[in-house]
């Protein structure tokens, strides 16, 4: 028996292993292609807060207009654990998500009784195109903890209304996690009434068992007062919840999150990606088609419960437990000033959920009297489920995947990629090279603020300060002078927002060496050389000669192919000014009759002379 036992175990453990990995790698296949390469927007005020205030300031910012000390305590780990490594912030955020798609496949596979259905609700959640913040953004990590804990509070309770025995504890449970929730995100204090319903459901009469969400719900407030002055959770964008609230909005925006559950993309595209309207004829077709899947599902269900005597008022009560779940997530996404589909994620999780349980009620015989309730599966049954839900599923692929395929349509994508380009043109480009340069960007149509352009390497650096870096923002090239070894220079390119480095090409425009004449300032005894003439037409050249002189050095120099200057070295730096007209491009030849005798190397067929450093502001 004991072996058996221990097979069975194994048995177990290797299918766990086997769905947990499928997960994960399909988490990082579907999700591939997005990148956190630099930070902006909330994201970079989160790290700069970080990196700016004490333990005590960040995770428990009193006075602030939102209390989420649970949220921020997970973020101040996971910055720590980041570092500079900015790239790390997407493959943590899939091995996130990975791990609730593994919980959401643990749930469905208890709801339904299949191993296939649970698998294919965690791909469908992994698959979602509501994931894209969770997964591209720092803040994500908000999202996906409250979403976690949303789930755990739905599984706790129907825990609690299924199984006698230990109730208690699974109602505590649910209890701990709504209070964690409301300080992961406020939105979903809105759970409050669950716990109390599920108290009707199991007719409890206890008034210490009522007594306990009632008592968490009031410290979860006087937490919030005490910490920020207020109960009322404050609105998106800056806004307050009670100054915002339109009733008729709120309707309209509960519509738009239920056409959102099947499939149907009711907001403007920059919420979503791409509205239904703008949707492809065919991925319109296959939605439906999906929804049909769903509908066949439903009807089943119906008739099933329906016909089912025994269990009929234990059914009702799920299905009761799924719908106001479902429908608080909705009520607290609609009271603000616009929907975005990362709020509806939780409640597609839950939905999906609820399609499980579904799958399992219909692939149960019917029971002959109460004590009956637990019975083998119809075979049958539990293959018409699967089969729906493995259409649903190869239906939702191409329609997903299509979805995420316009994900630069969302009102941030573009400048996520802007600044993963601006990222990838300087630090990793140039490394640690680039802290303490000077970085010229032409125009800013994107818009960079004197915060981002101040805070951003800053992110790089492990002392966070990226000393003596500094971005300069510049109408055109004329207005900086000859490009140095301390200086870059980006340019913007729209049509792929994208940032170019184009400081090679500019060095060259303002001084390209014919021969003689090398970056380091180095020139060899005959030199010829284009330089760009700045506002004020003077060109200033500064000689040096490191070894001794005997008093007979010359630099003839030609501008033009004229004689410009007649330079007798006298000192072991020389100060010369040419004159030109502004902005044009001068050529400028020199003939020495010396040369440095100690010289290392010669990388031209004469020999080195002096350096020679040019200025043309």
């Amino acid at each position: 028996m004991e072996k058996k036992r221990a097979g069975v175990w194994q048995y177990r453990w290797k299918e766990e292993v086997i769905i947990a990995g499928l997960l994960l790698a399909f988490g990082f296949i579907i999700n591939a292609g997005i990148q956190i390469r630099g930070l902006f927007m909330d994201d970079l005020y989160l790290w700069s807060c970080y990196g700016e205030q004490t333990f005590r300031e960040f995770v428990f910012p009193l006075g602030s207009t939102r209390f989420r000390f649970l949220y921020n305590l997970a973020a101040y780990v996971q910055l720590g654990l980041v570092g500079s490594h900015v790239t790390w912030f997407v493959p943590i955020n899939i091995i996130l998500n990975s791990a609730i798609a593994y919980t959401i496949c643990r749930f469905a596979r208890t709801l339904s009784g299949n191993t296939i259905i649970g698998f294919l609700t965690g791909f469908l959640y992994l698959l979602s195109r509501m994931s894209y913040y969770q997964i591209s953004q720092v803040y994500g990590l908000m999202e996906s903890l409250a979403l976690w804990a949303s789930i755990g509070i739905l599984y706790c309770l129907y825990r609690y209304i299924n199984e006698p025995g230990q109730e208690l504890i699974w109602f505590r449970m649910a209890n701990g996690l709504y209070f964690a929730v409301c300080f992961i995100h406020e939105r979903y204090m809105v759970f409050l009434p669950l716990l109390f319903l599920v108290l009707l459901m199991k007719r409890n009469k206890k008034w210490r068992e009522w007594a306990i969400p009632l008592a968490v719900f009031a410290l979860v407030q006087l937490i919030r007062l005490a910490a920020i002055g207020t109960v009322m959770p404050a609105g998106t964008g800056g806004t307050d919840v009670a100054d915002t609230l339109n009733i008729k909005q709120v309707i309209l925006f509960a519509v738009q999150q239920v056409l959102y559950l099947f499939g149907i993309n009711t907001g403007g595209s920059y919420l979503c990606a791409l509205s239904w309207r703008e949707s492809s004829r065919w991925i319109k077709v296959l939605v439906i088609l999906a929804d049909m899947m769903i509908l066949a599902v439903m009807i089943i269900f119906i008739i099933k419960v329906v016909r089912s005597k025994w269990e009929r008022m234990a059914i009702c009560r799920n299905c009761l437990l799924f719908f106001l779940f479902i429908g608080a997530c909705i009520a607290c996404s609609s009271v603000t000033i616009r929907v975005e589909v990362r709020w509806v994620y939780v409640s597609m999780a839950a939905a999906w959920l609820w399609l499980a349980y579904m799958c399992g009620v219909i692939a149960r015989p019917l029971a002959q009297k109460p004590e009956a309730a637990r019975r083998v599966p119809d075979y049958r049954w539990a293959l018409i489920c699967t089969g729906l839900a493995v259409m649903y599923t190869g239906l939702m692929i191409p329609a997903e995947t299509y979805y995420r395929n316009r994900y630069s349509n969302l009102y941030y994508w573009n400048s996520q990629q802007q600044y993963n380009s601006l990222a990838e043109q300087t630090y990793e480009k140039y490394g640690e090279a680039v802290f303490g340069k000077k970085i010229y960007i032409l125009k800013n149509t994107y818009d960079v603020s004197k915060f981002y352009a101040d805070t951003f390497f800053k992110v790089f650096d492990k002392d966070r300060k990226a000393e003596g870096t500094e971005v300069i923002f510049v109408d055109n090239i004329r207005d900086f002078g000859q490009v140095n070894n301390n200086m870059l220079v980006i340019r913007e390119d729209p049509s792929f927002h994208a940032y170019q480095d184009i400081t090679e090409a500019v060095r060259i425009l303002k001084c390209e060496p014919i021969y003689g004449y090398y970056r380091d300032g180095w020139m060899d005894e005959s030199a010829k050389l284009r330089v760009m003439a700045g506002s004020s037409g003077v060109i200033q050249l500064q000689l040096m000669y490191p070894g001794a002189m005997d008093g007979h050095e010359k630099a003839v120099i030609y501008q033009n192919g004229q004689p410009a200057a007649q330079v007798e070295i006298k000192q072991n730096i020389t100060q010369v000014e040419l004159k030109a007209r502004p902005y044009d491009i001068v050529e400028l030849e020199f003939e020495n009759n010396f040369y440095l005798e100690d010289a290392q190397e010669q990388r031209g067929e004469k020999r080195f002379s002096m350096m020679v450093e040019i200025t043309a502001d």
